[in-house]
């Protein structure tokens, strides 16, 4: 696997990770609010070939914003 992609995926299982620390009892969610920003904002483009040609994750429907 080249060094590009264990990255990428190192960086998604560190997000899973959290991910179901935070749905734990007593999981600190101060914690997992201050790490998972820095872990999301430190991952790497995707692997060439992982999404279609012209995809673009942030085309996607409008929320609303939550109150």
């Amino acid at each position: 696997m080249c060094e590009h992609c264990e990255d990428f995926h190192r960086t998604v299982l560190m997000l899973g990770s959290l991910a179901l620390y935070a749905d734990q009892y007593g999981a600190d969610h101060a914690f997992v609010d201050a790490i998972a920003p820095s872990i999301a904002a430190s991952l790497p483009e995707p692997p060439p070939g992982l999404f279609p040609p012209g995809f673009d994750p942030t085309d996607g429907p409008e929320y609303p914003d939550e109150e």
